[in-house]
């Protein structure tokens, strides 16, 4: 169950399309617990909007004029209390998720997603959760998996504590697969899924299926690998 918030979830857009910034300011505050405080053309002026205004949102096209959308991240990364910021993106090659995440991101929205979506993803980051679409997922692990290993290097095999169920649920959510798609391919319930994924929380110390990913990828967990 949805929880009402007590006051409207303040938003500042900053993509330099005034059409698409109207329509989404326009679809916005079509839920009363949205309120659209301000509007930005450019990386400059939204990072003077967030730092007068001081949205709770921040819904950021990397690719804009005047200040690209990673040296706004960086310039707010002191803005306190912080700004959770929501990129929005036409094409998941046109940025580098991971370093948009290191720099402060707080999730990915594709331009063409649902409104249901979108409005999915800005509670979600408003609860402090992290918001990655399924189509940026590929993007965000290959990202990890350049920085974590060298050109040449040969994987390692550790396993964590993790059994090979686990290894394969881990290399599943890798490859962005959902509670449902994981039930369906090992052929067990959405509960007993949500139990490995809490468990491996717990053995790995993250929180969440984002940091479970950049975890195997900087670790190079491959079930294949694994040895009883």
């Amino acid at each position: 169950m949805t929880t009402t918030p007590s006051r409207p979830i303040t938003v500042v857009i900053a993509d330099d399309h005034p059409l698409f910034r109207e329509a989404l300011r326009k679809l916005l505050e079509s839920d009363p617990n949205v309120r659209v405080v301000g509007e930005a053309g450019n990386g400059r002026d939204a990072i003077r909007q967030v730092r007068e205004l001081r949205p709770e949102i921040l819904l950021l096209d990397l690719v804009m004029p005047d200040t690209p959308g990673l040296t706004v991240l960086r310039e707010l990364s002191d803005v306190t209390p912080p700004v959770r910021t929501l990129l929005l993106t036409a094409e998941v090659g046109d940025l580098d998720i991971g370093h948009a995440l290191q720099l402060g991101a707080r999730g990915i929205l594709m331009k063409h997603s649902t409104t249901e979506l979108l409005f999915k993803s800005i509670h979600a980051v408003v609860a402090g959760q992290y918001w990655v679409g399924r189509e940026c997922v590929a993007g965000l692990v290959e990202t990890i998996r350049e920085r974590a290993m060298p050109a040449g290097a040969v994987p390692r095999q550790p396993t964590f504590g993790l059994t090979p169920r686990q290894l394969d649920i881990v290399s599943a959510i890798v490859s962005g697969s959902t509670n449902q798609d994981i039930a369906q391919q090992f052929a067990i319930s959405s509960n007993t899924v949500k139990y490995h994924l809490t468990n491996m929380f717990e053995k790995l110390g993250v929180t969440n299926r984002i940091e479970l990913a950049r975890f195997a990828v900087q670790h190079r967990l491959d079930p294949t690998r694994y040895t009883a």
